[in-house]
């Protein structure tokens, strides 16, 4: 995404976002980054910048976070876009993703961490971690590959059947979205 296009999406669709950038889009020289989009107000706004610039052209990555309060409980947020194999070792993506654990770790809210992991074996780090991972057999998101998923801690699939992949994505991406309707385990704090 880019600041105008993500403004233009959440603004059609009245929604809260978040957006931060984490590169130059080496195609069309604009901004390249990752967004959060919500029906809820989204708080305490951070860009992780991750480990690891590429190989060829030494762009970052970076996780997008953000809290929203949901009948009254908080729930952190992560948009997430790992770098390529070709980019980052395997190793240096590993270290990535636990660069978004870490963070994680240092809160007891629901947390929803979901994005472009350009890899399905990453999923495991996550799921390692303490995280369910309900997009695991979700199918192809680009071309033949799972590289989109959905990890969850303390909030939960709504129903089994309450996950996807969008499969005419109107060519707005090279990749699929995954949807998910999440349902909340915990109860708000008392006051």
């Amino acid at each position: 995404m880019d600041a105008p296009g993500t403004r233009q999406i959440a603004d059609s669709l009245g929604l809260h976002y978040l957006y931060f950038p984490a590169t130059i889009h080496p195609a069309n020289d604009r901004d390249f980054g990752n967004a959060i989009l919500s029906r809820w107000p989204i708080r305490d706004a951070r860009k992780i910048v991750l480990p690891h610039l590429a190989r060829i052209g030494h762009s970052e990555r970076i996780a997008t976070v953000g809290t929203v309060d949901i009948d009254g409980v908080p729930v952190r947020l992560y948009c997430v876009h790992l770098a390529t194999p070709l980019a980052v070792s395997g190793g240096g993506r590993r270290d990535q993703a636990r660069a978004i654990l870490d963070d994680a770790s240092e809160t007891n809210e629901p947390v929803i961490v979901a994005g472009d992991l350009n890899s399905h074996g990453l999923g495991k780090v996550f799921a390692g971690a303490g995280f369910d991972w309900p997009s695991r057999r979700i199918g192809s998101t680009e071309w033949w590959f799972d590289f989109d998923h959905v990890f969850l801690r303390g909030i939960r699939l709504a129903a089994p059947e309450s996950i996807g992949v969008v499969r005419d994505n109107r060519k707005a991406s090279d990749h699929k979205p995954v949807w998910a309707v999440l349902a909340l385990d915990c109860a708000p704090a008392a006051p």
